[in-house]
């Protein structure tokens, strides 16, 4: 499928990570999955259906943090400058501006329930 038949859909999902070694251990033993990585504090997965990736930076939901975000689920947008101004207009909150990263640019937003998401494109 184009890129473009995922407008606006769930793209990847992103799971904050302790031990990027041990999440790869785990999931490969469990599940069979591959991983490449991008850094020694990130890394990408496919379960043969859906892609996802494992971040150090984000700080798992009930660890020891004053700052908890849990998994970020990143939706594809043909157009980020448009979902950006729509996200805005609807009265999400912009949380991180637009960053590029390897393969494309995202932002992330809080809905009004204060739930964390990211929106990409290339």
């Amino acid at each position: 499928m184009a890129q473009k038949e995922h407008d606006l859909q769930m793209d990847y999902i992103e799971f904050p990570a302790t031990d990027i070694e041990a999440t790869k251990r785990f999931y490969h033993q469990v599940f069979g999955w591959g991983f490449q990585d991008f850094g020694p504090g990130y890394t990408s997965f496919h379960d043969g259906r859906l892609a996802g990736g494992f971040n150090r930076e984000a700080t798992p939901a009930g660890a020891d943090s004053t700052e908890t975000r849990g998994t970020l689920v990143v939706i594809y947008a043909a157009s980020l400058e448009d979902t950006y101004a729509k996200v805005k207009a609807a009265g999400g909150k912009i949380v991180r501006e637009t960053f590029e990263f390897p393969g494309g640019r995202r932002f992330h937003f809080a809905d009004p329930n204060g739930n964390e998401l990211a929106v990409w494109s290339e």
